[in-house]
């Protein structure tokens, strides 16, 4: 097992509770760390598995409050995005990937330390831009939550129809990412299944730690923690990848 498995996991787990109290977003706070100690496409590929666990156990809670129509709209599109993205991904110069990541995790935190509020839904046609940005961002840096997310949120779904909803496209997107992995190679290597082993299960541990913060924290005031300390993850990459 390689040495850097236990503090992977750990990473895994700070960035499930972030999932469980949330519904999406572990990929923001794990991808940016584990970065630090292993290449791009070795973290993607074992958070792909990590996820995969999580995005079940969540998307699978509620699925009859999802709302059918948004669901629809938005997975032809992660498909299409998910195979650009990964495409994209095979080809990328580690050096690039690091500062793409670092800018894409800045930018979303940058959104999310500001208060959003709209006067009526947006058109639903940015679905499509939405599910094709998602497919592509998960494929590329494993994160494929914050455009689900940003459009979803501006439909006047109830907070019920919003976390089914995003629940099912997550997973959706997820398995699609773990699939294009497959088929790239990069779930592939031995070493991403032997940290597989202590990685998911801490990922699942997180996950459950995740839901009880949902149930007794405000979700703005989580929210804005999570900004912050994306901003100095996100910042390191891109520090990293400029030096």
């Amino acid at each position: 097992m390689p040495a850097e498995s236990f503090p992977l996991a750990a990473i895994a787990f700070c960035g499930s509770v972030v999932f469980g109290a949330t519904g999406f977003g572990a990929a923001l706070v794990s991808m940016p760390l584990a970065t630090h100690l292993v290449p791009l496409g070795f973290a993607l590929a074992l958070y792909a598995l990590a996820d995969i666990a999580n995005s079940f156990s969540v998307g699978l809670e509620k699925p009859g409050n999802a709302v059918r129509a948004e669901y629809l709209r938005l997975a032809p599109m992660i498909l299409a995005g998910t195979a650009a993205g990964a495409t994209v991904l095979v080809n990328l110069p580690r050096a690039a990937g690091m500062l793409l990541l670092g800018g894409f995790v800045i930018a979303y935190a940058i959104y999310a330390l500001f208060p959003h509020a709209y006067r009526r839904p947006v058109s639903r046609n940015w679905g499509w831009l939405a599910g094709f940005t998602g497919g592509a961002t998960s494929a590329l840096f494993g994160a494929g939550g914050p455009p689900y997310v940003i459009y979803l949120s501006q439909r006047g779904l109830s907070k019920e129809e919003f976390r089914a909803t995003l629940g099912l496209v997550t997973m959706t997107s997820i398995s699609l990412r773990v699939v294009a992995f497959l088929l790239t190679g990069l779930l592939l290597d031995p070493d991403v299944w032997r940290s597989a082993l202590l990685v998911v299960p801490a990922a699942l541990a997180g996950i459950a730690v995740g839901r009880r913060i949902f149930l007794t924290t405000s979700r703005n005031v989580l929210m804005r923690a999570i900004a912050l300390l994306l901003l100095g993850s996100g910042g390191s990459l891109v520090w990293r990848a400029l030096g």
